[in-house]
């Protein structure tokens, strides 16, 4: 079972790497760490069993996280009365909205043990392609609070931390036009 122990924080090299590619179909060994991900956010979002084995509460992770340099991420929580929750092999955003979105609230993750205060801008909508745990093919159309998750966990996959969108200068400045979108 992963713990919070498992996962790296923020200064470790792995974060900042590129991840590599999943050969498909995925290994025994590649499916089960992409499944013991999704185990992780469900026991997170367990008061209960967080609590008991010290788990910070997550709705996604990358396996860059817990230093395992391959393209998969883990989804786990709910937008607008849908379920997402997913563990998920070389995802890809494979189109986006011109329009921007950000979280109302800001953006935290599991690899920052800090607040960043400030705006992330993301692309409102993003149409994303992967390969599921059970090897099916996904296409999923993300907007609102999902397509903000989703590009959180792939920037994973590319070396790149939520606050390296944010503007330096004005961390709360709103890019025109960008739609607010609330937890």
């Amino acid at each position: 079972m992963l713990t919070s122990k498992d996962i790296i924080r923020e200064g470790h090299p792995t974060l900042r790497e590129a991840a590599k590619e999943v050969s498909l179909p995925a290994s025994q060994e590649d499916r089960q760490i992409l499944q013991e991900m999704l185990d992780y956010l469900k026991n997170s979002q367990n008061p209960e069993i967080a609590e008991k084995h010290d788990l910070r509460p997550g709705v996604g992770l990358a396996a860059p996280q817990i230093n395992v340099g391959k393209r998969m991420i883990a989804v786990h929580f709910s937008d607008e009365n849908i379920q997402y929750s997913y563990g998920l092999f070389n995802p890809k955003i494979i189109s986006h909205s011109v329009q921007q979105s950000f979280l109302a609230e800001g953006e935290g993750c599991l690899s920052v043990d800090r607040p960043v205060p400030g705006y992330v801008p993301r692309y409102a909508k993003v149409r994303v392609k992967a390969t599921a745990l059970d090897g099916s093919e996904v296409d999923l159309r993300l907007k609102g609070l999902a397509a903000i998750v989703f590009q959180h966990e792939i920037d994973h996959l590319n070396g790149v931390m939520f606050y390296d969108h944010m503007n330096s200068s004005e961390p709360f400045s709103i890019p025109e036009g960008a739609i607010a979108v609330e937890r």
